[in-house]
């Protein structure tokens, strides 16, 4: 396997972390040129998230895509450095980018609760199988290693 793969999906969730942040730009200019906002409007947090409410979905969003992702991109260079990048590591990374996807499309469009929740719950259990492997890869090295230093002893 070329260890290389594993970036593709993972430039595919950069890029979806840009896509959701543009989303929010705009959503938000065009807001405060729709309703321009007054000095009480950012008087404090509370009052900056009551005027941005109509458009806080890409935020919440943007928010998302820092919380159980982050464990997917410290995973990859875990997987680069130990050479634990196989077939069905990237084709789980895949997986779990396209899903991600999903996840913000129906955040930021229908927000539709249920399959929201469905999704992210699936993109989670692709991401625990992603760690769980890479865990066995790496007990399994031990093993190997702990195994060979031995039977490298002398008698």
């Amino acid at each position: 396997m070329v260890l290389v793969n594993i970036f593709w999906p993972t430039f595919a969730l950069v890029g979806l972390v840009f896509a959701v942040w543009m989303t929010l730009f705009v959503q938000r200019f065009a807001h405060m040129k729709r309703t321009p906002p007054t000095a009480t409007d950012f008087a404090d947090g509370d009052a900056a998230m009551r005027y941005f409410r109509p458009v806080e979905m890409p935020a919440n969003n943007l928010a998302n895509l820092f919380e159980l992702p982050v464990l997917y991109f410290a995973l990859v260079p875990l997987l680069l450095i130990t050479g634990s990048i196989d077939g069905l590591q990237v084709l789980l990374a895949w997986a779990f980018v396209l899903l991600r996807v999903g996840h913000s499309i129906i955040h930021i469009g229908p927000k539709k609760v249920q399959a929201r929740f469905i999704v992210y719950l699936l993109s989670t259990i692709v991401l625990v199988a992603m760690w769980v492997g890479f865990f066995v890869d790496m007990v399994w090295q031990a093993y190997a290693y702990s195994h060979a230093i031995v039977a490298l002893a002398p008698a």
